[in-house]
Protein backbone atom coordinates (compact mmCIF):
# COMPACT_ATOMS: atom_id res chain seq x y z
CA UNK A 1 0.00 0.00 0.00
CA UNK A 2 1.75 3.52 -0.73
CA UNK A 3 2.27 5.58 1.99
CA UNK A 4 -0.13 8.75 2.44
CA UNK A 5 0.47 12.07 1.16
CA UNK A 6 1.99 14.08 3.89
CA UNK A 7 1.84 17.78 3.07
CA UNK A 8 3.62 20.32 4.82
CA UNK A 9 2.36 24.40 5.04
CA UNK A 10 5.18 26.46 5.96
CA UNK A 11 4.15 30.22 6.34
CA UNK A 12 8.04 31.52 5.48
CA UNK A 13 8.32 33.51 8.80
CA UNK A 14 7.47 29.89 10.41
CA UNK A 15 10.30 28.13 8.87
CA UNK A 16 12.84 30.90 9.85
CA UNK A 17 11.64 31.41 12.93
CA UNK A 18 12.03 27.60 14.26
CA UNK A 19 15.49 28.19 14.91
CA UNK A 20 17.81 30.49 15.75
CA UNK A 21 20.19 31.14 13.05
CA UNK A 22 23.63 27.96 13.42
CA UNK A 23 26.84 30.04 12.59
CA UNK A 24 30.01 27.71 11.79
CA UNK A 25 31.25 25.95 15.24
CA UNK A 26 28.54 26.59 17.32
CA UNK A 27 26.86 23.63 19.25
CA UNK A 28 23.14 23.05 17.61
CA UNK A 29 20.91 20.86 20.01
CA UNK A 30 18.90 19.20 17.58
CA UNK A 31 15.44 16.87 18.13
CA UNK A 32 17.20 13.74 18.02
CA UNK A 33 20.96 14.64 18.26
CA UNK A 34 23.57 17.26 19.45
CA UNK A 35 26.26 17.99 16.87
CA UNK A 36 28.52 20.76 16.07
CA UNK A 37 29.10 22.55 12.76
CA UNK A 38 32.41 22.30 11.31
CA UNK A 39 33.99 23.79 8.20
CA UNK A 40 35.86 21.23 6.28
CA UNK A 41 37.21 23.07 3.56
CA UNK A 42 36.81 26.87 2.04
CA UNK A 43 37.02 28.30 -1.30
CA UNK A 44 35.45 25.89 -3.88
CA UNK A 45 33.70 26.80 -6.59
CA UNK A 46 30.11 26.07 -6.06
CA UNK A 47 30.35 22.45 -5.05
CA UNK A 48 27.34 20.78 -6.72
CA UNK A 49 28.13 16.97 -6.07
CA UNK A 50 29.92 14.32 -3.86
CA UNK A 51 30.83 10.75 -3.01
CA UNK A 52 33.01 9.44 -0.58
CA UNK A 53 36.24 6.79 -1.35
CA UNK A 54 36.38 3.76 0.92
CA UNK A 55 39.47 5.46 2.43
CA UNK A 56 37.17 8.51 3.61
CA UNK A 57 38.03 11.16 1.01
CA UNK A 58 35.77 13.28 -0.43
CA UNK A 59 35.76 13.49 -3.92
CA UNK A 60 33.33 16.82 -5.03
CA UNK A 61 32.46 18.40 -8.32
CA UNK A 62 32.60 22.29 -8.68
CA UNK A 63 30.00 23.55 -10.81
CA UNK A 64 32.46 25.51 -12.79
CA UNK A 65 33.85 22.14 -14.27
CA UNK A 66 36.61 21.20 -11.78
CA UNK A 67 36.80 17.81 -9.47
CA UNK A 68 39.03 17.39 -6.74
CA UNK A 69 39.73 14.84 -3.66
CA UNK A 70 38.76 16.77 -0.26
CA UNK A 71 40.93 15.06 3.00
CA UNK A 72 39.45 14.35 6.04
CA UNK A 73 41.81 16.86 7.24
CA UNK A 74 39.91 19.49 4.88
CA UNK A 75 43.79 19.68 2.68
CA UNK A 76 42.17 19.56 -1.32
CA UNK A 77 43.82 18.05 -4.07
CA UNK A 78 44.79 19.88 -6.81
CA UNK A 79 41.70 19.41 -9.74
CA UNK A 80 41.44 15.91 -11.47
CA UNK A 81 42.72 15.79 -14.90
CA UNK A 82 40.58 14.31 -17.92
CA UNK A 83 37.13 16.29 -16.65
CA UNK A 84 35.64 16.92 -20.30
CA UNK A 85 34.55 20.37 -21.19
CA UNK A 86 31.08 21.58 -19.55
CA UNK A 87 28.65 23.92 -20.35
CA UNK A 88 29.02 26.26 -16.80
CA UNK A 89 25.99 28.64 -17.96
CA UNK A 90 22.89 29.24 -15.90
CA UNK A 91 22.18 26.09 -13.79
CA UNK A 92 24.37 24.13 -15.65
CA UNK A 93 27.97 22.72 -15.38
CA UNK A 94 29.86 20.13 -13.92
CA UNK A 95 27.19 18.46 -11.47
CA UNK A 96 26.49 14.96 -9.71
CA UNK A 97 29.26 12.26 -8.88
CA UNK A 98 28.77 8.58 -7.80
CA UNK A 99 31.24 5.81 -7.12
CA UNK A 100 30.14 2.02 -8.58
CA UNK A 101 29.34 -0.19 -5.48
CA UNK A 102 32.65 -2.06 -6.52
CA UNK A 103 34.79 0.97 -6.27
CA UNK A 104 37.88 -0.35 -4.21
CA UNK A 105 38.39 -2.88 -6.93
CA UNK A 106 36.97 -0.96 -10.06
CA UNK A 107 37.83 2.15 -9.80
CA UNK A 108 35.02 2.86 -11.92
CA UNK A 109 32.54 5.76 -11.17
CA UNK A 110 30.17 7.56 -13.00
CA UNK A 111 29.30 11.88 -13.49
CA UNK A 112 26.75 13.95 -15.45
CA UNK A 113 27.08 17.47 -16.32
CA UNK A 114 25.57 19.60 -18.86
CA UNK A 115 27.44 19.94 -22.30
CA UNK A 116 26.82 21.53 -25.68
CA UNK A 117 25.29 19.44 -28.58
CA UNK A 118 24.17 19.97 -31.74
CA UNK A 119 24.05 23.77 -31.22
CA UNK A 120 21.88 23.82 -27.49
CA UNK A 121 22.85 22.04 -24.59
CA UNK A 122 21.83 18.52 -22.69
CA UNK A 123 22.19 16.30 -19.58
CA UNK A 124 25.08 14.42 -20.68
CA UNK A 125 26.04 10.96 -18.60
CA UNK A 126 29.60 9.97 -18.56
CA UNK A 127 31.11 6.67 -16.88
CA UNK A 128 35.18 7.20 -16.39
CA UNK A 129 38.19 5.35 -13.86
CA UNK A 130 39.84 7.54 -11.39
CA UNK A 131 43.34 7.02 -11.98
CA UNK A 132 45.66 4.56 -9.09
CA UNK A 133 47.54 8.04 -7.88
CA UNK A 134 43.84 9.95 -8.15
CA UNK A 135 45.10 12.61 -10.40
CA UNK A 136 43.13 12.04 -14.01
CA UNK A 137 40.11 9.94 -14.90
CA UNK A 138 40.83 7.57 -17.62
CA UNK A 139 39.05 6.20 -19.92
CA UNK A 140 36.19 8.30 -20.47
CA UNK A 141 33.15 7.55 -21.81
CA UNK A 142 29.67 9.43 -22.83
CA UNK A 143 26.87 6.80 -21.71
CA UNK A 144 24.05 8.87 -22.79
CA UNK A 145 22.51 12.32 -23.32
CA UNK A 146 19.21 12.90 -22.54
CA UNK A 147 18.00 13.79 -25.94
CA UNK A 148 17.05 15.95 -27.67
CA UNK A 149 18.93 19.21 -27.52
CA UNK A 150 17.78 22.53 -26.00
CA UNK A 151 19.53 25.61 -27.86
CA UNK A 152 17.39 27.70 -25.62
CA UNK A 153 18.15 28.35 -21.85
CA UNK A 154 20.54 26.83 -19.09
CA UNK A 155 17.69 25.57 -16.69
CA UNK A 156 16.67 22.35 -14.95
CA UNK A 157 19.07 19.87 -16.07
CA UNK A 158 18.14 17.33 -13.02
CA UNK A 159 21.55 15.05 -12.70
CA UNK A 160 21.59 12.66 -9.94
CA UNK A 161 22.55 9.73 -9.85
CA UNK A 162 22.37 6.17 -7.56
CA UNK A 163 23.45 2.70 -8.13
CA UNK A 164 21.12 0.35 -6.97
CA UNK A 165 22.78 -1.53 -4.18
CA UNK A 166 24.02 -4.86 -6.06
CA UNK A 167 25.90 -2.44 -8.22
CA UNK A 168 23.49 -4.23 -11.43
CA UNK A 169 21.97 -1.18 -12.46
CA UNK A 170 22.18 2.76 -12.06
CA UNK A 171 19.66 5.69 -11.78
CA UNK A 172 19.65 8.94 -13.46
CA UNK A 173 17.73 12.02 -13.32
CA UNK A 174 17.28 14.57 -15.97
CA UNK A 175 14.84 18.11 -15.55
CA UNK A 176 12.34 19.14 -18.67
CA UNK A 177 14.93 22.18 -19.32
CA UNK A 178 12.08 24.65 -18.33
CA UNK A 179 10.11 23.73 -21.39
CA UNK A 180 7.61 21.69 -18.96
CA UNK A 181 5.32 19.42 -21.61
CA UNK A 182 9.12 17.33 -22.30
CA UNK A 183 8.27 15.88 -18.65
CA UNK A 184 5.05 13.65 -19.67
CA UNK A 185 6.72 13.31 -23.88
CA UNK A 186 7.75 9.26 -24.06
CA UNK A 187 9.75 9.68 -26.75
CA UNK A 188 11.74 12.10 -25.07
CA UNK A 189 14.64 11.89 -21.95
CA UNK A 190 13.38 15.53 -20.31
CA UNK A 191 12.08 15.34 -17.08
CA UNK A 192 12.56 11.32 -16.41
CA UNK A 193 14.38 8.69 -13.86
CA UNK A 194 16.27 6.84 -16.54
CA UNK A 195 17.87 3.06 -15.61
CA UNK A 196 20.89 1.75 -17.27
CA UNK A 197 22.51 -1.18 -16.97
CA UNK A 198 26.02 -0.66 -15.66
CA UNK A 199 27.67 -0.82 -19.36
CA UNK A 200 25.38 1.67 -20.45
CA UNK A 201 22.83 -0.83 -22.13
CA UNK A 202 18.76 -0.53 -21.73
CA UNK A 203 17.99 -3.64 -19.23
CA UNK A 204 15.19 -5.60 -20.86
CA UNK A 205 12.38 -5.56 -17.61
CA UNK A 206 12.50 -1.35 -18.15
CA UNK A 207 8.89 -0.53 -18.39
CA UNK A 208 8.93 0.92 -21.73
CA UNK A 209 11.66 -1.52 -23.63
CA UNK A 210 11.05 -2.01 -27.12
CA UNK A 211 7.76 0.22 -27.88
CA UNK A 212 8.54 2.31 -30.67
CA UNK A 213 6.81 5.38 -29.71
CA UNK A 214 8.99 5.34 -26.22
CA UNK A 215 12.70 5.72 -24.79
CA UNK A 216 13.90 2.44 -23.51
CA UNK A 217 15.85 4.34 -20.68
CA UNK A 218 12.77 5.10 -18.96
CA UNK A 219 11.97 4.40 -15.10
CA UNK A 220 9.36 7.04 -14.35
CA UNK A 221 8.21 10.28 -16.31
CA UNK A 222 6.55 13.35 -15.29
CA UNK A 223 9.34 14.89 -13.06
CA UNK A 224 10.18 18.77 -13.50
CA UNK A 225 13.62 19.24 -11.82
CA UNK A 226 14.66 16.25 -9.84
CA UNK A 227 17.89 17.13 -7.97
CA UNK A 228 18.01 14.42 -5.31
CA UNK A 229 18.14 10.52 -5.81
CA UNK A 230 18.91 8.09 -3.42
CA UNK A 231 17.96 4.57 -2.39
CA UNK A 232 16.63 3.82 1.33
CA UNK A 233 18.84 1.51 3.35
CA UNK A 234 15.69 0.08 4.89
CA UNK A 235 13.52 -0.75 2.88
CA UNK A 236 15.35 -0.14 -1.31
CA UNK A 237 12.95 1.90 -2.27
CA UNK A 238 14.10 4.64 -4.71
CA UNK A 239 13.18 7.89 -3.34
CA UNK A 240 13.50 11.21 -5.36
CA UNK A 241 12.91 15.04 -4.86
CA UNK A 242 12.71 17.91 -7.26
CA UNK A 243 11.66 21.07 -7.06
CA UNK A 244 8.15 22.31 -7.98
CA UNK A 245 7.72 25.89 -9.19
CA UNK A 246 6.45 28.58 -6.77
CA UNK A 247 5.28 25.86 -4.08
CA UNK A 248 4.84 22.21 -4.41
CA UNK A 249 8.66 21.22 -4.14
CA UNK A 250 8.27 16.64 -3.82
CA UNK A 251 9.89 13.99 -2.22
CA UNK A 252 8.67 10.75 -4.39
CA UNK A 253 9.17 7.06 -3.97
CA UNK A 254 9.88 6.31 -7.49
CA UNK A 255 7.73 3.60 -9.03
CA UNK A 256 8.52 1.80 -12.42
CA UNK A 257 6.82 2.96 -15.25
CA UNK A 258 5.09 5.96 -13.07
CA UNK A 259 3.25 9.48 -14.32
CA UNK A 260 4.15 11.80 -11.32
CA UNK A 261 2.38 14.22 -13.14
CA UNK A 262 4.38 17.50 -13.94
CA UNK A 263 2.99 20.10 -15.79
CA UNK A 264 -0.91 17.99 -15.52
CA UNK A 265 -0.99 17.87 -11.49
CA UNK A 266 0.94 19.94 -9.00
CA UNK A 267 0.80 21.74 -6.06
CA UNK A 268 2.73 24.85 -7.37
CA UNK A 269 1.99 27.77 -9.70
CA UNK A 270 3.76 29.68 -12.03
CA UNK A 271 6.46 32.40 -10.56
CA UNK A 272 4.35 35.05 -12.37
CA UNK A 273 1.59 33.92 -10.08
CA UNK A 274 -0.51 31.89 -12.96
CA UNK A 275 -2.10 28.77 -12.73
CA UNK A 276 -0.10 25.69 -13.67
CA UNK A 277 -2.53 23.06 -13.68
CA UNK A 278 -5.73 23.23 -11.35
CA UNK A 279 -5.29 19.85 -10.75
CA UNK A 280 -3.35 18.44 -7.71
CA UNK A 281 -4.09 14.59 -8.44
CA UNK A 282 -5.63 12.23 -10.96
CA UNK A 283 -6.06 8.93 -11.94
CA UNK A 284 -3.31 7.16 -13.42
CA UNK A 285 -0.39 9.69 -11.73
CA UNK A 286 1.19 9.12 -8.79
CA UNK A 287 0.83 11.05 -5.51
CA UNK A 288 4.03 12.55 -4.24
CA UNK A 289 5.18 11.28 -1.09
CA UNK A 290 5.51 14.91 0.53
CA UNK A 291 5.10 18.22 -0.65
CA UNK A 292 5.62 21.85 0.31
CA UNK A 293 4.21 25.26 -0.04
CA UNK A 294 5.65 27.20 0.07
CA UNK A 295 8.88 26.00 -1.82
CA UNK A 296 11.92 24.56 0.49
CA UNK A 297 13.87 24.05 -2.76
CA UNK A 298 15.69 20.52 -2.03
CA UNK A 299 18.27 20.01 -4.17
CA UNK A 300 20.76 16.66 -3.30
CA UNK A 301 19.48 14.26 -0.70
CA UNK A 302 21.00 11.48 1.47
CA UNK A 303 19.67 8.48 3.85
CA UNK A 304 21.71 8.35 7.19
CA UNK A 305 22.35 5.02 8.54
CA UNK A 306 25.68 5.93 10.95
CA UNK A 307 26.54 5.24 13.95
CA UNK A 308 27.69 8.65 14.72
CA UNK A 309 24.45 9.86 15.31
CA UNK A 310 21.93 7.41 17.09
CA UNK A 311 19.06 9.63 16.83
CA UNK A 312 19.13 10.17 13.10
CA UNK A 313 19.45 6.62 11.91
CA UNK A 314 17.02 6.22 9.49
CA UNK A 315 16.64 9.78 8.71
CA UNK A 316 16.41 11.30 5.37
CA UNK A 317 18.04 14.62 5.23
CA UNK A 318 17.73 17.10 2.02
CA UNK A 319 19.72 19.98 1.24
CA UNK A 320 17.68 22.76 0.72
CA UNK A 321 18.79 25.94 -1.53
CA UNK A 322 16.26 28.31 0.51
CA UNK A 323 19.21 27.93 3.07
CA UNK A 324 18.17 25.03 5.55
CA UNK A 325 18.70 21.35 6.23
CA UNK A 326 16.02 19.03 6.38
CA UNK A 327 15.27 16.23 8.38
CA UNK A 328 12.42 13.78 7.35
CA UNK A 329 12.09 11.28 10.46
CA UNK A 330 10.94 8.09 8.51
CA UNK A 331 9.40 4.30 9.70
CA UNK A 332 10.07 2.40 6.84
CA UNK A 333 8.94 4.39 3.64
CA UNK A 334 5.98 6.54 5.85
CA UNK A 335 7.33 10.17 6.90
CA UNK A 336 7.09 10.60 10.51
CA UNK A 337 8.13 14.08 11.10
CA UNK A 338 9.93 17.21 9.51
CA UNK A 339 12.83 18.98 11.33
CA UNK A 340 14.37 22.18 9.73
CA UNK A 341 18.29 22.60 10.78
CA UNK A 342 20.83 25.08 10.11
CA UNK A 343 18.00 27.85 9.02
CA UNK A 344 19.44 30.93 7.16
CA UNK A 345 23.61 29.40 7.80
CA UNK A 346 23.71 29.22 3.70
CA UNK A 347 22.30 27.90 0.36
CA UNK A 348 22.56 23.82 0.28
CA UNK A 349 23.15 22.06 -2.57
CA UNK A 350 24.10 18.67 -1.07
CA UNK A 351 24.49 15.96 1.49
CA UNK A 352 26.46 13.41 2.07
CA UNK A 353 27.26 11.02 4.96
CA UNK A 354 31.04 9.80 5.21
CA UNK A 355 32.08 6.08 5.87
CA UNK A 356 32.51 7.21 9.82
CA UNK A 357 28.65 8.39 9.64
CA UNK A 358 29.85 12.13 9.58
CA UNK A 359 27.00 14.16 7.72
CA UNK A 360 29.28 16.58 5.37
CA UNK A 361 26.59 19.52 3.55
CA UNK A 362 28.05 21.38 0.11
CA UNK A 363 27.22 24.86 -0.19
CA UNK A 364 26.13 26.75 -2.84
CA UNK A 365 28.23 29.43 -2.85
CA UNK A 366 31.54 31.18 -5.28
CA UNK A 367 33.56 30.21 -2.05
CA UNK A 368 31.72 27.28 -1.40
CA UNK A 369 32.40 25.25 1.68
CA UNK A 370 31.88 21.92 2.56
CA UNK A 371 30.33 21.75 6.56
CA UNK A 372 30.72 19.26 8.86
CA UNK A 373 28.18 17.84 11.17
CA UNK A 374 30.72 16.41 14.44
CA UNK A 375 28.70 14.71 17.43
CA UNK A 376 28.97 17.05 20.31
Amino acid sequence: MRPKLFTFILLASLLSGLAAQAQVGQVVQSEAARFRVTALVQGLERPWGGAFLPDGRLLVTERIGRMRLIAPNGAASAPIEGVPPVEARGQGGLLDVALAPDFATTRELWFCQAALADGGALTRFIRARLSGDDRRLEDVTTVLDAAPTQARGRNHFGCRIAFAPDGRYVFLTTGERYEMQRAQALDDLGGKVLRLTREGGIPADNPFTGRPDARGEIWSFGHRNPQGLAISPVTGSLFEAEFGPRGGDEVNIVQRGANYGWPLVTHGIDYSGASVSDLRTAPGMQDPLVVWVPSVNPSGIAFYDGAAMPGWRGSLFLAGLNQSLIRLAMNGDRVTGQEVLLPRLARFRHVVVSPAGVLHILTDESDGRILRLDPA
